[in-house]
């Protein structure tokens, strides 16, 4: 039986497939030929690597496949540029349907060509990496990077369907597979005491946990019933924003060190030890218990909670500056009220912001 979830977003509601995601994509796949349109697989050369045989099942014409270089520098001008060219030099018209085959990277960048493409055509999303298959796949936030800071250009552009499969995992890098638990935690600390508390009960979660498959339907389950009350992110106070959780420090750290110091989820990891000093000033039912708790968790999941080097807190803070979230209130962080419940908030005096940064070693 296949699984699914879906995310409601009426006209442009979805479904996320679980169990048999895999055997539900070729079908798709069919019906994509049997409807006369071309089906272009956009990837990157790490997958290429390593799951060739799964893409030359998918039966997809080798002169319809596009990979881009592995990692977050491929979140590019360049990149979206060379696979908009690509697909007009391949004549892809407005019927054409293009595969995100990959992790986070792959996800935003593909989106966004998709997105923006003979403005706008169908894509579907098959994640790769935990943390594209807990949260970047799901919701239609796509977009790239610009020098002067993280997902600076994109669109709001959902994908047709989502196809998750964690045997992908099995090649993902002890690492790559950390920072995606970055997210996971995340999602207990915004929405589900509960869930929290037992990511605490199987920490340390590695590749063979028998309760991952469940732990991924979750945080898609939690990430969907955001998008659906909030999908653009337009609430004047919680909503979209609040999946954020972490992400102002922590975009501001990966723009600051060069993208490419840190993994994504390394970075908000660092963000979400941030976000827990600042909860401790915000608010009276977040306790200094609370930091320690979240930040063992996240240390015994091979995550950092502390910059790796130094790095000038006037430069991480003229990156957040610029951050995508903010409004002209102000930065806007999200902090936790409590453990499972966030809430954003603006106004918060420069100097407490820079002596959070001094605690986890900006200088």
């Amino acid at each position: 039986m296949i699984e699914k979830l879906t995310v409601e977003l009426n006209e442009r509601s979805y479904p996320i497939y679980f169990d048999g995601a895999l055997e539900k994509l070729k079908a798709t796949l069919k019906q994509v030929e049997a409807d006369n349109r071309t089906c272009f697989l956009i990837s990157d050369l790490t997958l290429k690597k390593y799951h060739s045989t799964f893409i030359e099942d998918l039966d997809i014409d080798p002169a319809n496949t596009y990979y881009v270089p592995s990692g977050e520098s491929a979140k590019s001008i360049d990149s979206y540029s060379q696979i908009l060219s690509f697909l007009a030099q391949q004549a892809a018209n407005r019927d054409s349907v293009l595969l995100a085959f990959g992790g986070g990277v792959i996800g935003d960048l593909v989106g966004f060509v998709a997105a923006s493409y003979l403005r706008g055509v169908d894509f579907y999303q098959i994640p790769t990496s935990l943390l594209a298959m807990v949260d970047s796949s799901v919701g239609g936030k796509t977009g790239i990077n610009l020098p002067e800071g993280k997902n600076l250009v994109g669109a709001f552009h959902q994908p047709k369907a989502v196809f998750i499969d964690p045997l992908f995992l099995n090649t993902l890098s002890e690492r790559e597979f950390a920072s995606g638990l970055a997210e996971v935690i995340k999602y207990g600390l915004i929405a589900d005491r509960k869930f929290y508390e037992e990511l605490l009960a199987l920490s340390p979660i590695n590749k063979d946990c028998q309760a991952l498959s469940s732990i991924i339907r979750k945080c898609c389950n939690i990430k969907a019933n955001v998008v659906a009350s909030d999908e653009k992110e337009t609430a004047s106070v919680g909503g979209r924003a609040l999946l954020n959780l972490g992400h102002t420090f922590g975009h501001a750290i990966e723009n600051v060190s060069g993208y490419g110091d840190y993994l994504h989820g390394e970075a908000i990891a660092i963000g979400m030890h941030l976000a827990c000093l600042l909860s401790e000033t915000l608010s009276d039912e977040f306790t200094e218990e609370d930091t320690t708790s979240i930040t063992q968790l996240l240390s015994h999941n091979q995550l950092p909670i502390h910059l790796k080097k130094d790095l000038p807190i006037a430069s991480l803070n003229h990156a957040m500056a610029r951050d995508k979230k903010n409004r002209s209130s102000g930065l806007r962080f999200i902090c936790m009220r409590s453990i499972g419940t966030a809430v954003s908030q603006t106004g918060i005096d420069p100097k407490v912001i820079d002596s959070l940064w001094s605690k986890v070693g900006a200088l």
